[in-house]
């Protein structure tokens, strides 16, 4: 089945990232005008954020054109690594059976609690004093 375009959302906390996977050389264009080097500036290892690929043995096939918005760094990456499995397993079903025992097709829910009225934070309460 020839790839034209395969677009897939991840997400993680509060960062979103829209990808798309194209036919190529393993290229990445982060925002329309980065690398992934220059985007993510060392701060996030490229190995944790290709996983997906050297998983599915597609490494240098697929190119990938993503746009990331909202969290950090990290939860971006995380995102674009959940964005690019859901992508793979749109190109072919027999993927998901790999990223699925790798953990990379499951969303991590976890996002900050809100902040109670009344309390300090979203557990920490305010110092009772008795007298």
């Amino acid at each position: 089945m020839p790839v034209q375009k395969i677009y897939a959302t991840g997400k993680r906390k509060c960062a979103i990232a829209r990808v798309w996977l194209t036919a190529g050389d393993g290229s990445v264009l982060v925002n329309h005008k980065h690398t992934m080097a220059e985007y993510f500036g060392g701060v996030m290892d490229e190995r944790l954020i290709l996983k997906p690929f050297a998983l599915t043995d597609t490494v240098g096939k697929y190119n990938v054109i993503v746009t990331l918005k909202g969290g950090g760094k990290s939860a971006q990456s995380e995102a674009l690594r959940h964005g690019i499995s859901k992508a793979l397993t749109e190109i072919d079903a027999e993927h998901r059976a790999a990223l699925k025992k790798a953990g990379m097709l499951t969303r991590d829910s976890r996002v900050k609690e809100r902040k109670k009225y009344g309390q300090k934070g979203a557990r920490a309460r305010f110092q009772f004093s008795k007298r």
